[in-house]
């Protein structure tokens, strides 16, 4: 009999021979995510080793439409694999989300423009939506000027997204009452960083300000905010939701991997932990059983939260029920993950504390991933002004 048995957890289980598949590629690159993770924290950017690996096995391209050389694996699939990759190093994970959400513009973009970013070479294209910059209207395209935050894994990216007001003349340009937004592909060649990323968590992510001054980026290689709200028009698009739909799905999975991660530290640490002028360990104490199990049960209902709304957006018509319903799963996942982080970190007592303890770089890094856009707040907010007032979904910060 074995005298070890595995502990008893409430992981998901998968039957479905993709997810399999590329869980597997983690399970294969584990031993460079793990080799370079402290490396990655010190020097606050991704060895170059590990962004060859995610590039090698597809998975920075693995929501990318297969037309345009991605491997447009379902939403549950990926989810799997950003959380997989943020129980080994959360940094890494983060940036494989924004691939994965940048991917997207795959069937966004004009075709031929989409086969120069995404088929015609294998790098990663990083960046973010945020409107920070302005793209002034010139023939055949815009000049783009302005400065971005959180530009994860930008060091080693051959394309970034940067996200513009846009103007003619120097003056917003209105559709109606709203300004008119677009997303601009530019090269990193013509992008300048900003040693900006001191920060609580994620720090291997490299995820620095990033500039543009002057640069030409011609039309074909932007895609409006308007595009970007709907489902895209191609008949044989990846997936039928909007960018800012699909998002969510690539961009909270993290707080997942992290949460998990940390319960496992726990439960090691609970083993063999003796509080001071104890006599048994913190595992047999029925306090922190207690504690634990709800900290479990947490991060299990915040999965199943997501991987219904997963379900649903492919099969619900698109529309602010659906976007309503990927906000909130996404934000009570949020939260959920920080409950349970929060729980076994205080469980832990000083052992947390120590830079040596997986425990204290699960808070820092819950505590930085859920402060995305992703999993804010206000989605309830918005969630529940269109559902009291009968007006529209508006998003709020």
């Amino acid at each position: 009999m074995n005298s070890n048995p595995a502990p008893l957890t409430l992981d998901i289980a998968t039957s479905d021979p993709e997810t399999k598949l590329w869980l597997d590629k983690v399970d294969g690159i584990s031993e460079v995510l793990e080799k370079f993770s402290g490396e990655n924290e010190r020097n606050r950017d991704t060895d170059p080793a590990v962004t060859a690996e995610l590039v090698r096995t597809g998975i920075s391209r693995m929501c990318v439409g297969r037309r345009f050389g991605g491997s447009q694996v379902s939403i549950a699939t990926a989810m799997r694999v950003i959380e997989a990759i943020a129980r080994i190093d959360p940094a890494v994970a983060w940036q494989v989300g924004v691939q994965a959400a940048i991917g997207r513009l795959s069937d966004f973009l004009p075709e031929d423009s989409a086969n120069t970013v995404f088929r015609d070479q294998d790098g990663t294209v990083m960046g973010g939506v945020t409107p920070s910059g302005r793209a002034e209207r010139v023939p055949g395209g815009y000049l783009v000027n302005g400065e971005w935050a959180f530009g994860s894994g930008g060091s080693m990216a051959n394309w970034m997204l940067c996200t513009t007001m846009v103007t003619s003349g120097g003056e917003p340009v209105m559709d109606g009452v709203r300004p008119v937004m677009c997303a601009a592909l530019v090269p990193t060649a013509s992008i300048s960083f900003r040693d900006t990323w001191h920060t609580l968590g994620l720090r291997g992510s490299g995820s620095n300000h990033y500039r543009v001054a002057d640069v030409f980026v011609a039309e074909e290689m932007t895609v409006s905010r308007a595009t970007l709200v709907r489902p895209p028009a191609r008949p044989d698009a990846a997936y039928p939701l909007s960018y800012f739909d699909f998002g969510p799905f690539a961009e909270s999975p993290q707080a997942l991997g992290i949460a998990a991660a940390a319960l496992a530290a726990f439960r090691e640490l609970a083993e063999r932990k003796r509080p001071t002028s104890g006599t048994t360990t913190l595992a047999t104490s029925h306090v922190v059983q207690d504690r634990y199990a709800r900290a479990e049960m947490a991060v299990h209902t915040g999965r199943l939260l997501l991987d219904e709304a997963a379900r649903q957006a492919m099969v619900r018509p698109p529309g602010d029920s659906l976007s309503a319903l990927v906000r909130m799963s996404a934000a009570s996942m949020g939260e959920s993950a920080v409950f349970a982080v929060n729980t076994v970190f205080a469980l832990a007592g000083t052992s947390g504390i120590y830079e040596t303890s997986p425990l204290e770089r699960a808070f820092r890094d819950i505590h930085t991933a859920t402060k995305h856009i992703a999993m804010a707040a206000s989605h309830f907010e918005m969630a529940g002004s269109a559902m009291l007032t009968g007006g529209p979904l508006a998003m709020r910060r």
